[in-house]
């Protein structure tokens, strides 16, 4: 097929050379997925109020988070087993990330350990993604590993106390192919039957704020918390001392018919006061997206499923094109809306 435009197009790409259940597992969402579509349904509703005659012949796409620079203000969110979408797995995903000047978020269910991915972009800004176990011992180990590696954030997902019911997996199974597992971890989970192999990194019904507030605690680095789409469980946090709130609802993955991202960052901007960095995922696809969710107050947007579209099509260099794509078209889309600057997009833009 000719040169993927857009992120479709690398979706479509993506899935020609995926298994099925590969593809249905990145892809997918619980239930009837009505949450995954309107993600993406969400932003697109969303009008630009665009200015006009604003000398737009230069245009900087920086910004920065926690102190960390960006070539503009997208991150790569927390996605599992690259080496399912190419050999090369997180190693190949972190070049890209450090190439093109961007922020990753290393899951916890990384195919490839924490320290090879550190190692082979040391220059790249690097975070590390969490669920928190009821063996503390284990969470306070990849906490320190983290640290020790370079990385400088925890990301504690909130969201997951349980998987979500997801009928794609369900329907195959779906199974973590040969010669791939979780690194992280010493638990082999199940390969087949009626559950998900995920489900063993994630059955944890107990956490609860206490555990944040250990993690915290536990943690020599600043720790965000990411699944929270409500002012009060923001506040919450900021009371816990987080450093940062991550609007997700894990890409329509764990309770069908939750809030779309895009409307409920409003609200946890609100609630945020400008005391941390908000960042929002879910269904950003555009250019364009990434302008509504800034001039909404958001301080960066995370992908999920598109950087593993590009890592498929092309390793490294299919990553580099989706956030080279991505980057083009907010450049453009800043131009043809009267911002020169990141910090000219505001919420006048939205009608």
């Amino acid at each position: 097929m000719p040169e993927p435009l857009n992120v479709d197009e690398f979706e479509a790409a993506a899935r020609a050379n995926l298994t099925e259940p590969v593809y249905d597992y990145y892809a997918g969402g619980a239930e009837d997925e009505v949450t995954v579509r309107e993600n993406r349904a969400a932003f697109q509703r969303i009008s630009l109020r665009y200015r006009v005659l604003v000398d737009v012949a230069e245009r900087d796409t920086s910004s920065s988070i926690l102190g960390t620079p960006l070539s503009f203000p997208v991150i790569l969110a927390p996605t599992a087993l690259h080496r399912m979408a190419h050999p090369d797995g997180e190693l190949a995903t972190a070049r890209a990330a450090a190439s093109a000047g961007v922020l990753m978020t290393l899951s916890s269910i990384s195919s490839t350990v924490m320290e090879d991915v550190a190692a082979t972009a040391p220059n790249g800004a690097k975070w590390f993604q969490l669920y928190h176990y009821s063996d503390r011992a284990m969470s306070e180990s990849l906490i320190q590993r983290a640290h020790a590696a370079g990385y400088t954030a925890i990301v504690l997902t909130a969201d997951a106390p349980l998987l979500g019911r997801r009928e794609r997996d369900l329907r195959h199974p779906f199974a973590i192919p040969d010669g791939i597992e979780a690194v992280h971890f010493t638990v082999q989970p199940p390969t087949s039957g009626t559950g998900s192999p995920i489900s063993a990194f994630l059955n944890q019904p107990s956490i609860n704020w206490t555990d944040l507030a250990w993690v915290g605690a536990a943690s020599p680095l600043p720790v965000l918390i990411k699944g929270v789409v409500r002012a009060d469980d923001a506040k919450r946090a900021l009371d816990e001392g987080c450093a940062g709130l991550w609007v997700s609802n894990h890409g329509g993955r764990q309770l069908d018919t939750s809030i779309p991202t895009a409307t409920a960052l409003p609200e946890i901007v609100a609630a945020a006061e400008g005391r941390v960095p908000v960042i929002v995922d879910g269904g950003i696809r555009r250019g364009t997206d990434i302008l509504k969710a800034i001039a909404m107050g958001a301080t960066a947007a995370a992908i999920g499923r598109p950087q593993l579209w590009g890592l498929t099509v092309g390793g490294q260099s299919g990553v580099e094109r989706v956030l080279e794509l991505l980057r083009d078209e907010l450049s453009l889309a800043m131009a043809l809306a009267g911002s020169r600057s990141i910090a000219e997009i505001d919420a006048s833009l939205i009608a």
